[in-house]
Parts: C-alpha cells; structure tokens; sequence
C-alpha cells in the first residue's frame, strides 16, 4: 500500500487496474451517450450528389453578365428529390430549390432575390456563383474514418452516423458501478430527520458522474457505521457489479470503517493524496473488483472523482484521457482575486470561470469548505495550484473547467 501520493501517481496505479469491456450492437436511436468500440467510416460520400445550396436558378456562369442584366430561357424545374433533372445549354436555365441536384451543364446558381420572371424568361439581375453549389464529397468523402472509437456519441455523432448510412453501431457495454454511502448521520431525503442527521446526497451525485461517463450506477443506499453491514453490502455489490464507489469512512477516526474494513479484508493499493480538498481518498479491490472509497464530503467526493475516477473510466475504455469522455478540461485562467493554495498539496480552489474578449478569468464566491456543495453550483471550476504555491490577482494559472 502506498500512503500521500501526487494526483499523477494515483491516476497510474488506477489506469493499471482495470478489466475490458465487451461489445454489443445497437440501434443509433439508442445510442446517446454510449462508447463506440469501433470506430465508424462512411459508406456514402456526403454530399452524395452535387446540389444546390440556395433556392434561385441553376445556370451557366459565363452566360451571366458581371455587369447588367442577363436574359436566359426557363428549360424546367428542379426540387429535392427530383430523380432525372433536365439539362441546361448556354442561354438557358432552371428553376431550383436548397438541395436539388445540379442539372448537367450548369455550374454555378443564381439566388432567386437576384432575378424576376418575365414569362417564360428569367432575368438575372445579379453575378452567379459556383459558390452556391455543394460539392459531391466535399463534406465527408466514402471511405473517411469520420467518428473515432472511444467517441461518446452525442446529436452530432448520432446524426453523421446516419448521414454515412448507419443504424446499428458497436458500443462498449455499460459499466456497471456499485454506489455505497456510509454514515450513521445519513437519512434519504424527503426522511424524517433529527437535528443531528444530514440528508444524503453523495449517492446520486456520484451516480449522475457515473452516467456522464458512459455507465450504469446501481445505488445500495445507506450503509451504517456497522462493519457487518458494509461487509454484506461491499459482497453483494462485488456480485453485482464491475467496480465500487463507497463515500465517506475513508479517513483516520475510529468510525471510519470503509479504511478499516480494507484494511483487513480487502487490498488497498493507495491511501490519501496530496491534494485539497479531498485528501483521504482509498483505492484497491474487493473480491477482485476495483473500488473506490471517496471522501464523505460532498464536495471532495466530487472532485476526487473528476481527478481520479475519469481517468479510469478512460483506462477500460482503451482510450486516452483526452479523447474520453469526461467532465472537464484543463485551461489557463487569469485570477480576478487572489486565491491561497495548500501546503504541500496541489490545491483545488473553487472558482467561476468566464469567457472574455481578452482569454479566460476566473473569480471565487461563497466560503470554500468541502461539505458546502452549492459551492459546485456558483462555480464551474477549480485552481490546479501547486503544492505551497498562492495564486495572485493578476497571474495566469492553471485549473480545470467543468463541462
């Protein structure tokens, strides 16, 4: 066991304990949010036929007068979806909607506010542009590996996998994630409740983290402070699932009994890091299954999992931490307000990041404590500050913006 690691050596012990994930096909309807196992390549090219643009009228380019006006013959008309259009000769044209298909002979178009109707003529008022015409291809061409595996599928991804001509794709299967909230001051919301209990929040905040990266949370509700009970609970979840997250218990107090029950009956792989907030948080396995033991407050549980539980989610992905899925990005910020860092620990200051003409600023609001969750809510980040080092007003830092 390793005891008051860095971030970067706890994010390597757990990239080196996963498992892998099997494939399974499903419909593109279903696929919001699901991990593609395999990347897709267009069947199509997109276009899939040179067409219109604009509505207006198809055309010869060097029929039409730079300057003046230019008469020409109204040859028919073509709409999306027209399957034989007609063919054009210099002095003639055709009338055309967004999305038809260009008529043989013509090669730019002319939008219909730059021309009138005179009987069966058309006036062109204006330049006609090959502009207006999309290119067969030009878009996506037939064979292009367009969408990467280990993409999360969203309405982008969705779309131009129907637009190359897919219905079914590979996911990953959805990992399956235990949650497990320990505490006897926890009562389910809505619960009656005593003046010394709190209401339990950690579970479905971790299981909304978890369903942002792509897997399924199974929530085992409340566990006491009662070792039996956490036994019976770790067991059952192990059964059931591809990896544990339990909150709270962690620390070094004498009813901290996810680390006493690890201590004894489970293997611990790593125990604290340096950082703030979130400092206790344990990794290793039970009955060979990965778990993560984070801290009780809410706030620590949080982040821990941003700093430490992504980068896992990336490792049984087989993909790099910057092309998974996750909840945020490193930026660099300039500080509104000076902020204090942490000794001997990376510090992660709540902070509210905006987009500004001149780069990104970041300010903090409300106190820092690590059980005040609306904290999360008026921020969208935190400082990366390094171990003793303070950020002033005015200095540019490192942080972490959340999606």
């Amino acid at each position: 066991m390793e005891v008051g690691i860095s971030l970067e050596k706890a994010k390597v012990l757990v990239s080196e304990n996963i498992f892998t994930l099997s494939s399974e096909s499903i419909n593109l309807s279903d696929a919001n949010g699901r991990i593609l196992s395999k990347s897709l390549i267009s069947k199509v090219n997109d276009p899939r036929f040179d067409n219109s643009a604009m509505d207006g009228w198809a055309v010869i380019k060097e029929d039409c007068n730079l300057n003046g006006e230019t008469k020409l013959i109204i040859k028919g008309e073509i709409q999306a979806g027209t399957k034989n259009p007609p063919s054009i000769k210099s002095g003639e044209a055709c009338k055309i909607t967004t999305g038809a298909p260009i008529p043989d002979g013509a090669n730019a178009i002319v939008i219909r506010e730059d021309s009138r109707v005179e009987g069966n003529n058309v006036i062109i008022i204006g330049p006609a542009r090959k502009s207006y015409i999309r290119i067969k291809g030009e878009n996506l061409s037939l064979g292009t590996k367009a969408i990467l595996e280990g993409t999360q599928m969203s309405a982008s991804t969705i779309s131009l996998a129907a637009t190359m001509g897919y219905d079914e794709i590979e996911v990953y299967r959805k990992p399956t994630i235990g949650v497990i909230s320990t505490g006897d001051e926890l009562v389910m919301p809505n619960s009656k409740i005593n003046d010394w209990q709190i209401y339990e929040s950690n579970s479905f905040g971790i299981a909304a983290l978890i369903e942002q990266m792509g897997g399924t949370p199974i929530r085992y509700g409340i566990v006491t402070d009662s070792i039996n009970q956490l036994r019976e609970t770790l067991d059952k979840a192990s059964r059931e699932c591809d990896a544990i997250i339990t909150t709270g218990g962690v620390s070094m107090g004498d009813w901290d009994i996810v680390r006493k029950i690890m201590e004894k009956e489970g293997e611990i792989i790593f125990w604290k890091i340096k950082i703030r907030p979130g400092g206790p948080p344990i990794f290793g396995n039970w009955k060979n299954k990965p778990i993560f033991g984070l801290p009780g407050n809410p706030v620590s549980s949080h982040l821990v999992f941003s700093m430490i539980v992504c980068p896992w989610f990336s490792s049984i992905y087989g993909i790099s931490e910057n092309e998974s899925p996750n909840l945020g990005k490193k930026v660099r910020v300039k500080l509104r307000n000076d902020v204090s860092g942490a000794q001997g620990k990376l510090c992660m200051r709540r902070i509210k990041i905006t987009s500004e003409d001149e780069g990104l600023f970041a300010t903090t609001h409300t106190h820092q404590g690590s059980g005040n969750i609306h904290s999360m809510v008026v921020h969208n980040g935190v400082t990366l500050l390094p171990p003793d080092i303070d950020g002033k007003k005015g200095e540019i830092i490192e942080a972490f913006w959340f999606n």
